[in-house]
């Protein structure tokens, strides 16, 4: 049986963790470097790396700082933000990236997500989408969420399963930064069309979230970035809490 995942998160603009609340009302929190290291060393199973503001400046992420939080951890790293060519790809990778996220660049052309699936391997290319409701319907918003595409969420998963994308990143809008728990039914939504891996993102507030999120068996992954900042919630402690109610999480804990 595959391990369900705990993730965090670390959103980053202008070389500083933020956080924010439905995509807005950003807030410091804490140095990148200094917060990877943390993970490292706390029961994190991966570490995503959002440069949240390339897309919207139109500008390529900032590998001096990538680099940094990559020789802190020996955890998988995903990086994403401004990712538009496979030449992208290559760049973060060369970084230390273990898997690239685009969003907004697959939103422009597709196609980069099966020519970087051919290049690097779908192992290597998670589709992450930025979803929220709009009169009923699931929508595809880009630009760290600040543009709606109106493009159909289902759809779009569907679309990005086909063309080669190896896991969905599928960040509630909706739920995200307000801690009432994760955006069940979009995730339901999603996991019922798809078949690879699903990673909750959004809402998470409390351990018992993460108990209700991994109920539904189709969720690979839960990640959350405040809750986890904040001290609120300890990884460790999360996943035997996890483990005490059936959950299959990784438990190894270090020396």
């Amino acid at each position: 049986m595959v391990s369900k995942r705990i993730i965090p998160c670390l959103d980053v603009r202008n070389g500083r963790v933020v956080k924010g609340v439905n995509f807005e009302g950003i807030q410091d929190m804490a140095d990148p470097v200094e917060m990877a290291r943390y993970y490292n060393e706390s029961g994190a199973d991966e570490l995503v790396f959002y440069d949240i503001t390339a897309s919207y400046e139109g500008r390529a992420l900032f590998t001096d700082i990538l680099r940094a939080v990559a020789s802190e951890i020996f955890i998988p790293l995903t990086v994403g933000g401004g990712i538009n060519t496979v030449d992208d790809f290559d760049r973060v990778l060369k970084c230390g990236a273990d898997k690239v996220s685009v969003n907004s660049g697959a939103i422009k052309d597709s196609a980069l997500i099966g020519a970087a699936a051919k290049r690097y391997g779908d192992q290597c290319v998670v589709l992450s989408m930025d979803v929220k409701r709009v009169d009923g319907r699931f929508h595809v918003f880009a630009k760290g969420g600040r543009e709606d595409t109106g493009i159909d969420a289902l759809r779009w998963a569907k679309k990005g399963e086909e063309m080669g994308a190896g896991e969905i990143v599928l960040n509630s809008i909706d739920t995200d930064g307000v801690r009432g728990g994760f955006d069940l039914q979009m995730l339901r939504a999603i996991g019922e069309i798809v078949t690879i891996p699903v990673i909750a993102s959004g809402g998470a507030g409390k351990m018992e979230d993460f108990a209700e999120l991994f109920e539904y068996d189709r969720i690979d992954a839960g990640l959350a970035a405040g809750i986890f900042h904040t001290k609120k919630v300890n990884i460790w402690d999360l996943k035997r809490y996890l483990s005490e109610r059936g959950v299959n999480v990784r438990l190894e804990e270090k020396a």
